[in-house]
């Protein structure tokens, strides 16, 4: 939908601005033989892998995923079971699709721009140099090549080698990346279209489907906050005797020492039952305490 495309592209724009941002303060190419392909590759590789890894983790399908398969799949039918394995392929499929929206943008524009390949690859490049000694050692050739991603470390003889190497290098870096763009264009494209095949529903039927889905989300929310904050406000009520923005407040509760102590800590989500849950310290001590303890008036003078 339209929500997906919007928030692609803002992933996309802003892992672009950070690549410009991160290139311009943090990438430095060591110019050393062994060190430029691990330097390389690293700010290559790395970001993305953080990227992905953060994808997954800011999408909520992932964790519905993680937490939805609460029963095993040997205790269900073997339909259910390849339905059941189906779903769970779809929803990673479309997990993983918005989340290499960042790490593929990163791959593409780092390609296009060439420096970190141009860093990783120049000590491996063969060709002649203009100007150079023919009888240098195979180890003394790389030395040279690993220096040429840096112009004041080369000297002046070979320059126009090293402008040749560095043209030829991001040549190869952006003809990747512009492969790397049309390949992610061409799979977006034939998925939509598989999708769209495989689809029991209309395109109008699809639509509202969507925005049912949409809607229902919305309106559970809504509701969860609502529930949640009518659920909390009778366990506020019971520890402190009122209600947190009532009028005319006509006593208080005074909680003591022992019951400061009983909701203060730290507490993980607790289980009483096969079907409920204590969600903190104060629920755990609103659902055992007995309603008792010093009230004071409110219009008394204390």
């Amino acid at each position: 939908g339209k929500e997906v495309v919007i928030a692609n592209a803002i992933i996309a724009i802003l892992t672009i601005g950070g690549q410009q941002l991160f290139s311009f303060f943090t990438f430095s190419c060591p110019c050393n033989v062994g060190q430029n392909l691990i330097y390389g590759l690293a700010f290559l590789g790395v970001p993305a892998l953080i990227l992905l890894v953060v994808g997954y983790a800011l999408n909520n399908q992932t964790w519905r995923l993680v937490t939805g398969q609460k029963y095993p799949l040997e205790e269900e039918t073997r339909p259910n079971r390849l339905l059941q394995c189906e779903l769970i392929c779809f929803v990673l499929c479309s997990i993983t699709g918005r989340a290499l929206v960042a790490p593929i943008t990163w791959l593409a524009v780092t390609l296009l721009n060439g420096s970190y390949y141009v860093c990783a690859m120049s000590e491996y490049v063969s060709v002649h140099y203009y100007g150079a000694n023919p009888n240098v050692t195979a180890s003394e050739r790389r030395k040279i090549l690993a220096a040429f991603p840096c112009s004041q470390l080369v000297p002046p003889e070979l320059t126009r080698a090293r402008d040749e190497v560095i043209l030829l290098l991001r040549y190869q870096s952006q003809v990747a990346g512009w492969l790397l763009i049309a390949m992610v264009v061409i799979t977006v494209f034939l998925s939509y279209c598989l999708a769209s095949c495989f689809s029991p529903l209309s395109y109008l039927h699809f639509r509202y489907w969507s925005s049912y889905v949409h809607n229902e989300q919305e309106l559970f929310d809504e509701a969860t906050d609502q529930h949640s904050r009518l659920y909390a406000m009778q366990h506020i009520r019971k520890f402190f005797g009122f209600v947190p923005g009532s009028e005319n407040v006509k006593e208080i509760r005074i909680p003591s020492l022992r019951e400061w102590q009983a909701i203060s800590g730290l507490a993980f989500l607790k289980r009483v039952d096969e079907e409920h849950y204590d969600y903190s310290l104060l629920h755990d001590w609103a659902l055992k305490e007995s309603v008792n303890g010093k009230y004071l008036k409110t219009d008394e003078d204390p």
